[in-house]
């Protein structure tokens, strides 16, 4: 009997068993025939199933024996476009030492999907979800990568863009040449009465270049959804043929070895009139049909949310009320890098407190991935009523790290670039490397002190952590990055530089200081990411005091944002149970000076104590 015959497998089907119900319940809240289509998609799952090679259903049974692998305190992400890392998906391949040689279990590759030519929004606008870019290698290149990672301790994940397509895609030229099944599949109006009903409450995300949601297009006879570019399309999740598309694009990737998935501007997949049509109840139950698919056929693979939005909406990411436990098992903590970064330039931790506070923890079984720099711009997403909580005006915060970061604040160490100024709004977003924000590219005395303090506080709040490449070793913000005419209007590029091989062997103490953070990490169990993170009201208002509890007792991460000496009263300590005498601090290795006022911390100081 060959492997593509539909044998009866207790695995399989005991998967079915176990998540239809939750397949039904997300499928009966979107679409008129959920019987329907989840005998689509269970067709779909069976048939990737049969397909799936046994290496990967050795790797199912590891991942089903060990579910909390991603969230252990020795679990580390990097992330990284293939070509500006390697070259090539073979070139990545090539320095996967480097990435071992950091601890690195989990590589994220930028889009590497086929896309349309440029301008493709740095590859977000995929014209063949089931080809490699050429200039990368092809599929067999992929599955190949994948396997030299996996032999490595390390999971490869890919973007799937779930919005939008590019307008070159298959489906989109044959919606132009007249197939009504595939114009189905986009979000097509014939006037412009309803996209002007949508843009009252529609924002614009690139409104330099991009202004509007809708898009004109002669070959259509009509007016498609654009939310990004007049090039990337929306999809109609509404229509069930999207979501089946999806399953079985997804489930290809996984039989290939990609083990996550980030997924790609989640947050804008169901539309509402009357609302931003971002963050709509309908877009969870999408992920946990999705996500249950997955489940039944490839349960070694993980979801991961590409959602930053606001941090009212962020939690239900990681599953909250029904969709508990059902949705994405990782996704970004926009928060916590975005109250980072407004700590070091106000020297405060007040703000990022209280904001702090006011999320709910994830899922048990889920993990925020936390980072400081990713290929994005920085969007100071502080909400106003935690401003207002913490007696800051929201829009003057706001004003004021969007001109620290630029460099254009009296005093600024920063040296950054200001992206997609909205004049009606007073929005403006900043690019730039971490260690050019951070003060390195100035020459800043307190610039080494202040990026490895930042990389404390990602890795001491729980969580799967991701450096971005070039982070590990101090890379500036790349001067050459308009010089490709593809990237001369998106200033991004300027913090996504080409891996300088060999690595410069002088990285200012940065590698060095973070490789000792990272190996302390390691042997802390109170870092595991099931554990929740509380944080504590500052008591010397430049200290941000953040607690793991573990069986192995409270460890508390105290980490000074400020260049001037600050101190960690007593009374924490007293809270916390932990006797004076009894303190170690992991960091330093040694027990540190406590008198009658706490422990000292010097300028941009970190201190990991437990008894």
């Amino acid at each position: 009997m060959s492997r593509s015959d539909p044998v009866f497998d207790p695995g399989f089907e005991g998967r079915v068993d176990r998540w239809r119900p939750d397949l039904m319940a997300a499928l009966k809240r979107v679409y008129d025939d959920p019987e329907a289509v989840a005998d689509r998609l269970l067709g779909i799952a069976r048939a990737a199933y049969d397909a799936r090679p046994d290496v990967l259903r050795e790797l199912d049974e590891r991942r089903l024996a060990e579910p909390d692998w991603f969230q252990r305190s020795d679990a580390l992400g990097y992330a990284a476009y293939a070509d500006r890392f390697g070259g090539t998906l073979k070139g990545v391949g090539q320095h996967v030492d480097h990435l071992s040689a950091l601890g690195v279990t989990y590589l994220h590759l930028m889009p590497l999907l086929t896309p349309r030519s440029s301008p493709n929004d740095g590859g977000y606008a995929v014209a063949d979800y089931t080809t490699v870019r050429d200039d990368l290698g092809d599929t067999d290149d992929l599955r190949e990568l994948a396997t030299t990672l996996r032999d490595a301790g390390i999971s490869l994940c890919i973007d799937l863009v779930l919005n939008h397509t590019a307008r070159e895609h298959a489906w989109a030229a044959a919606a132009r040449n007249g197939d009504a099944e595939k114009r189905g599949y986009y979000l097509v109006f014939p006037d412009r009465h309803e996209p002007d009903r949508y843009e009252q409450s529609l924002p614009e995300v690139f409104p330099d270049f991009a202004p509007g949601n809708f898009t004109w297009d002669p070959e259509l006879d009509g007016w498609v959804w654009t939310t990004f570019n007049d090039y990337q399309w929306d999809l109609n999740w509404a229509n069930p043929s999207v979501l089946c598309e999806f399953a079985e694009i997804l489930l290809g990737h996984a039989n290939l070895g990609v083990e996550v998935f980030r997924l790609d501007a989640i947050a804008f997949l169901w539309k509402r009139l009357g609302t931003n049509c971002q963050n709509q109840p309908e877009v969870h139950d999408l992920t946990q049909a999705l996500r249950t698919v997955a489940r039944i056929a490839a349960p070694a693979v993980l979801f991961k949310a590409e959602a930053i939005v606001g941090p009212a909406d962020l939690p239900a990411y990681l599953g909250t009320g029904l969709h508990t436990g059902k949705v994405s098992d990782l996704a970004y903590h926009n928060s916590l890098m975005v109250h980072v970064w407004s700590m070091l330039a106000s020297g405060e931790s007040r703000l990022a407190s209280v904001a702090l506070q006011n999320l709910p923890q994830p899922p048990a079984t889920t993990s925020w991935i936390t980072y400081l720099r990713c290929h994005d711009d920085i969007g100071w997403a502080i909400d106003d009523t935690d401003a207002w909580r913490a007696g800051v005006d929201g829009f003057a915060h706001r004003r004021f790290l969007s001109d620290w970061y630029a460099g254009a604040f009296p005093g600024s160490w920063a040296r950054g670039l200001v992206f997609q100024e909205n004049p009606a709004t007073g929005d403006r977003r900043i690019s730039g490397s971490l260690a050019s924000l951070a003060g390195l590219e100035c020459e800043d005395p307190g610039a080494v002190d202040r990026i490895l303090l930042a990389h404390a506080i990602v890795l001491s709040f729980g969580g799967l952590p991701v450096l971005w490449m070039g982070d590990e070793l101090g890379l500036l913000n790349d001067k050459g990055w308009a010089d490709e005419p593809a990237h001369a209007t998106d200033n991004r590029w300027v913090h996504r530089p080409r891996m300088p091989w060999p690595v410069p062997t002088e990285t200012h103490g940065i590698r060095d200081g973070l490789a000792h953070l990272l190996d302390v990490r390691r042997g802390l169990p109170h870092l595991h990411a099931a554990h929740a993170t509380e944080i504590w009201d500052p008591r010397d208002p430049a200290v941000l005091l953040v607690v793991r509890r573990s069986s192995h007792g409270p460890l508390l991460a105290a980490a000074n944002v400020s260049d001037r000496p600050a101190r960690v009263p007593s009374d924490v300590f007293h809270w916390l149970g932990l006797a004076a005498g009894d303190l170690h601090d992991h960091l330093s290795g040694e027990r540190p000076r406590f008198d009658r006022d706490g422990i000292a911390l010097a300028p941009y100081a970190a201190a990991w104590l437990t008894a």
